[in-house]
């Protein structure tokens, strides 16, 4: 399966999940599991645009305007969780709120990675930017450049791989290929079918009306993978332990 959201080839390698977005005016998805391939091939062009079939969600507000950080790092940060503890985290969204039961003892670096960079208000004000409504379901987060190609400067090697599934709920890394986690992450809002490629970090303990919501709203220019037609941004993600 060629199945991660593609990134440039600095930091961005390390964002895209179920898969390989190439060009806006060409994408090609390969989805192979469990026995079952699923092909699907998106042309656009800007004379020939294909017309939305979806508006967005009801219910979400105008994001505030405000920009993300962007911060970059050169490295992963040190390891400073405390991996027997109980991580929770909230996603803020301008179309409601998500909290997320972070799983610290079989991802310690993922989770160690997301707490860090919600602690640095790296994910405020950034927008998901891509939603997958056939194949996979999912919607992608994490990219402070709202492409698919950013990161944090830095990327790590992926964990609790063996035997993974992807429930509705699951919330996973990204990526561009094996061991190349960085920010962007993904939130499944129906069970997919995805090969354990993508280190599941975390499940969705409250919200996923919300998540489901957004997805209903379909992509912005009707097709299986795209914008969100909505314009879901992180007002803020905030991380703790209990």
């Amino acid at each position: 399966m060629n199945s991660a959201p593609h990134l440039s080839q600095t930091d961005a390698e390390h964002a895209e999940p179920p898969v390989r977005k190439q060009r806006k005016t060409l994408r090609r998805i390969g989805f192979v599991a469990a026995g079952v391939a699923l092909a699907i091939l998106v042309t656009g062009r800007a004379d020939a645009a294909p017309e939305p079939r979806h508006t967005a969600a009801p219910g979400c507000m105008t994001a505030s305007g405000a920009q993300p950080n962007g911060k970059q790092w050169p490295a992963e940060p040190a390891l400073s969780i405390d991996t027997a503890a109980a991580y929770t985290a909230t996603l803020q969204t301008n179309c409601g709120a998500l909290a997320v039961d972070l799983d610290a003892a079989r991802a310690p670096r993922t989770v160690n990675s997301f707490v860090f960079l919600a602690g640095e208000q790296y994910f405020d004000h950034t927008r998901c930017h891509r939603l997958t409504t056939e194949g996979i379901f999912v919607l992608q987060c994490g990219d402070p450049t709202g492409t698919g190609s950013g990161g944090p400067g830095y990327r790590f090697d992926d964990e609790n791989l063996s035997g993974a599934t992807y429930p509705a709920g699951t919330v996973a890394m990204a990526n561009a290929g094996p061991n190349t986690n960085g920010s962007q992450f993904f939130l499944v809002y129906s069970d997919s079918r995805l090969p354990a490629n993508y280190t599941p970090f975390g499940r969705v303990s409250a919200g996923m009306d919300v998540l489901q919501n957004i997805a209903a709203g379909g992509t912005r220019d009707g097709s299986g993978d795209g914008a969100p037609a909505t314009d879901v941004v992180f007002e803020s993600v905030t991380a703790q332990h209990s």
